[in-house]
């Protein structure tokens, strides 16, 4: 099975990029990929949505709905950007994200990253 980590930024891009996260992922990877959130992301994306403002805060509550259709997983990370660092070299196939900084990162460790292209399309990008 496929496994793919989705960082803060990925489960608020569709209110953010109006991008269909999940319709994306399965053109990519599959319908039956394994979806993994760490949960110092989901705790990331409960701080947003309760100090946000405005889109940021609907984008991060939409992204906390959103966690209910992945598997939480807990790692040694508080900071959300090294869990998915962690978690994606331990366990993933795949890791989806939109920030520059964190992707770079992930392609260092050998992790095949899923982010935007165009306007509303994700593409992988080898390492």
């Amino acid at each position: 099975m496929t496994t793919v980590i989705l960082d803060t930024n990925a489960l608020m891009m569709p209110v953010e990029l109006d991008v269909r996260v999940f319709e994306e992922l399965d053109r990519l990877v599959g319908s039956d990929a394994d979806l993994a959130v760490p949960r110092s992301v989901v705790a990331e994306l409960e701080k947003l949505a309760e100090s946000g403002n405005g889109e940021e805060a609907v984008a991060a509550s939409v992204g906390r709905d959103l966690v209910s259709r992945c598997r939480v997983v807990e790692t040694g990370q508080s900071y959300a950007d090294d869990a998915v660092v962690e978690l994606a070299a331990a366990e993933g196939d795949y890791a989806l994200t939109n920030d520059r900084p964190l992707r770079d990162r992930l392609l260092e460790h050998g992790v095949r990253v899923i982010g935007l292209r165009g306007r509303n399309t994700l593409e992988i990008t080898e390492p």
